[in-house]
């Protein structure tokens, strides 16, 4: 990998940007129409009312995530969006969506 890419990478993933560096930037891909598996579900009031004040910090916290890697498969998809993608391009895809869907599933084992 190139020696500046890989340095941005390392960099972005040892630390965490600051809130409204994430907030304004995933506010940028909102999660498009056509795409209902990928809006971030919200807890059912009947069930967040009897859970516990760390299980909703939790809660809040998978929400948060999930919200960013929606907006980045939202990105991802503008970015090739009318056009053929290259084997690469659906590897990422396959990975974003697939880390979606394993963090919904951790989501729905700790609310149980």
């Amino acid at each position: 990998m190139e020696e500046n890419l890989a340095a941005n990478i390392n960099y972005l993933v040892s630390l965490q940007l600051q809130e409204t560096v994430m907030v304004e930037t995933a506010d940028l891909y909102k999660t498009p129409v056509n795409c209902a598996s990928l809006r971030v579900p919200t807890v059912n009031p009947a069930i967040w009312t009897p859970m516990t004040s760390t299980m909703r910090v939790q809660e809040i916290w998978f929400q948060w995530v999930l919200k960013l890697i929606a907006a980045g498969i939202t990105a991802f998809g503008k970015q090739v969006e009318g056009r053929a993608m290259s084997k690469i391009q659906k590897d990422m895809l396959t990975l974003f969506c697939n880390s979606y869907f394993e963090i919904n599933c951790m989501r729905k084992i700790a609310i149980r």
